[in-house]
């Protein structure tokens, strides 16, 4: 939509303006399952009064000037056309079931369905710039309901601030969800060592130059030159118009030793309030991680090991914050279309991408519906296989979204890690035992 530019109107950010573009169009969708039937006025009625529609970029349109700069422009939010309610149940493969000759479903069926769905939706069905940039689709058959929001709009911390600040603690109506654990006494160290401490402060600084100058090289060098080796998993330049399946992996969080709860420590419907000094919008950076085979031997913690070695070089230092700076600073100086160039680069240089967001600790409820499962992915990317993992309530449920083309089968890939992470746990028990 062209429009002339008013004084009411918001430039997007640099980060909203990349996602705008058409290598790099990316939705956010969030799969929440009920255990009760969904009651279609609650959900309304529930939309109507949140926090959701009150913020500017949930009820602004997308316009562009007639220099071709993108704005939000506030618009009245009509809920009937964000609102699809999809009556049909499902089988597996996404397509409507007769149900007058009769059939029985199990809740594997459900998720499977479901999540064929989104896989459609991942590749086939952008957002209309018609109206504000976010849809929910609710399908009452199957107890679920897919909130779709354009990823200019915000990342996942955010989002997931929008989400929590609309729900509340099923043991507690009034409550806010608990997203963090709460915090543990810090023993402080004794008097007169204050020489140890100065020498720690200048080894971890020394560390964080040192990992940020390398890993910052190594960045650039992904970003421009430099690929993966090729391998069966490998996608490329326009898979992500590829079709696509969806599995979901799922893990007990006491089992879970690798995964860090990486939620600021707020209250996330501040993030929701005009007048907050919080952070709203995309501001999130990435690190490259290599993955390896591990070729021989009966112990499946010596991957556990190496992999944890890199990863705590990585946290030595600012490769997420320089990724983040440097796609800023080209977005600033050259415009979208180069950081596009950049991001996209990337993506296809490497094999797989992978985020974690953390959910709430206890269960809640959404427009008086207390849930069973929320998880989380996004619309394809030019990669064979992308994977999104949400925590909720005790669990970590990981969407596995493949090129079909390429990996016809997330279902076994999805039980691979399920066993992977059994196995690692049987081996720190028998370790413990010995």
């Amino acid at each position: 939509m062209v429009c002339l530019e008013t004084s009411s109107d918001e430039p997007l950010t640099p980060a909203g303006r990349l996602f705008l573009q058409p290598e790099t169009d990316v939705v956010i969708h969030c799969i929440i399952r009920g255990k009760n039937p969904a009651d279609m006025d609650a959900i309304k009625s529930a939309i109507k009064s949140s926090l959701m529609v009150q913020h500017p970029r949930f009820c602004s349109l997308l316009v562009r000037d007639k220099n071709g700069f993108e704005h939000w422009r506030k618009t009245p939010i009509d809920i009937d056309q964000h609102v699809i309610v999809v009556n049909n149940r499902l089988d597996k493969s996404g397509n409507f079931i007769d149900e007058t000759q009769g059939s029985t479903t199990t809740e594997e069926d459900d998720e499977a369905a479901v999540n064929q769905y989104v896989a459609d939706l991942s590749v086939s069905s952008p957002l209309s710039t018609d109206k504000p940039l976010w849809e929910l689709h609710v399908l009452p058959a199957h107890k679920c309901a897919i909130f779709r929001i354009h990823h200019s709009l915000g990342d996942g911390i955010s989002l997931m601030s929008m989400l929590m600040a609309n729900c509340r603690r099923t043991d507690d109506a009034e409550a806010l969800p608990k997203m963090v654990p709460d915090k543990k006494t810090v023993i402080k160290g004794e008097k007169g060592r204050d020489w140890f401490w100065l020498v720690g402060v200048l080894w971890w600084f020394l560390k964080i130059v040192v990992f940020t100058l390398l890993f910052s090289v190594e960045f650039v060098l992904r970003s421009l030159l430099v690929s993966d080796e090729k391998t069966a998993i490998t996608g490329g330049d326009g898979v992500e118009l590829w079709p696509r399946k969806l599995a979901t992996a799922k893990f007990l969080l006491d089992d879970m030793k690798l995964v860090k709860r990486a939620v600021p420590d707020t209250d996330l419907s501040k993030l929701m309030k005009s007048n907050t000094k919080a952070r709203w919008g995309n501001k999130f950076g990435v690190i490259l991680i290599p993955v390896y085979y591990h070729k021989g031997g009966n112990d499946p913690l010596e991957y556990l090991k190496r992999a944890k070695a890199t990863v705590d070089k990585k946290k030595h230092s600012l490769e997420a914050y320089f990724s983040y700076k440097i796609g800023d600073l080209v977005m600033s100086l050259l415009g979208p279309k180069y950081a596009c160039m950049l991001n996209y680069k990337l993506l296809c240089n490497t094999t797989f991408t992978l985020s974690n967001v953390g959910g709430p600790l206890e269960e809640i409820s959404l427009a008086g519906n207390p849930l069973s499962s929320i998880k989380v992915n996004t619309s394809s990317l030019p990669q064979a296989i992308t994977m999104h993992m949400l925590s909720y309530a005790g669990k970590a449920e990981m969407q596995i979204l493949v090129a079909k083309d390429i990996i016809p089968d997330p279902e076994f890939l999805a039980k691979c890690f399920e066993d992977a992470l059994l196995e690692m746990k049987e081996a720190v028990l028998r370790t413990n035992k010995a």
